[in-house]
């Protein structure tokens, strides 16, 4: 089979007994799909889910194929397509017209699944629409960046009995939140949260440096921390006086846990998601966890 990551094609074999080539296909239909994701939709997307097939009423006369939560509280609305369809986007858009229009009733749903913290918590200013189809057009690609909300395009496929892949062809943000930048330090606009000073400085450097890690790195502002995301969080930056704390994807078992720079918290309460806590003082601090950031990236 072939994936394309990054421009490359890449290929797939099974060595099981000698090697052959994994033939890779879409689902008979769109339901399984849809089944399939929902099955796991906060492993896949990072997505907390809420609904499938709800109903907009009569005024709208649709159904949204699965309402979520993203790991930063954001409302999402997932769509999916079997194949190649010129209308998802346009149709995933209608349904996010329609979710903006009806918040209380977005609010009382996730009250009812989640508890009334994380209806509470929820990010009006960045909520997403996730496609996911077996291929896109390339006006669903340029379209994308026409719009003014948070869109993911996703490729899926099957491969053998027992895996999906997943590629993100297209990642845009809300306004406030670009994927393209200046580089250079100093000159970012870097929400203060009450930073000042030298910290103002080092969050810029490791804006830069997580932004820098690839294409389609969005950022999210929360009150609490900034999380950068590619289709999932994969580091979450929490300012503190005197240090920033990076929270990242990365298994604190498989690294080398150092005292006063890295440290486990898993099922510890903090701001953000990740169960790697990175202490960042200097300049020097972010060259040491950049292998680190990758790392984390590479997960996202």
């Amino acid at each position: 089979m072939a994936i394309t990551e990054g421009g490359l094609v890449l290929k797939l074999f099974n060595t099981t007994n000698g090697v052959t080539e994994v033939t890779p296909w879409l689902a008979e239909a769109e339901a399984d799909v849809q089944a399939l994701v929902e099955s796991a939709m906060e492993l896949m997307l990072g997505v907390r889910f809420l609904a499938t097939e709800y109903s907009t009423g009569p005024v709208h006369g649709g159904r949204i194929d699965s309402l979520g939560l993203d790991e930063n509280g954001a409302p999402v609305i997932v769509e999916y397509k079997r194949a190649t369809d010129p209308g998802v986007l346009s149709q995933g858009l209608f349904y996010m017209a329609w979710l903006m229009d009806h918040r209380e009733e977005f609010e009382a749903l996730v009250r009812e699944r989640l508890g009334s913290a994380a209806a509470a918590g929820i990010l009006w200013s960045a909520p997403r629409l996730i496609c996911v189809a077996g291929g896109f057009t390339r006006y669903d690609e340029h379209a994308v960046h026409e719009h003014r909300r948070s869109i993911d395009l996703v490729r899926y496929t099957l491969l053998g009995e027992h895996h999906i892949a997943l590629e993100t062809v297209a990642s845009v943000a809300a306004q406030g939140s670009p994927a393209s930048r200046k580089r250079g330090r100093g000159k970012q606009q870097v929400a203060a949260h009450q930073r000042t000073g030298a910290m103002t400085a080092l969050a810029a450097v490791v804006d830069e440096a997580l932004r820098g890690l690839g294409e389609g790195v969005k950022k999210v502002e929360r009150k609490q921390y900034d999380a950068y995301q590619r289709l999932r969080n994969f580091a979450c930056v929490a300012p503190r006086q005197d240090k920033l704390l990076v929270y990242l994807k990365v298994a604190p078992a498989k690294v080398e846990l150092v005292p006063g720079f890295t440290r486990d918290v898993t099922g510890l309460g903090h701001h953000g998601t990740g169960d790697l806590e990175v202490q960042l003082r200097s300049e020097k601090d972010v060259e040491r966890a950049l292998e680190l950031f990758r790392l984390s990236y590479a997960s996202a």
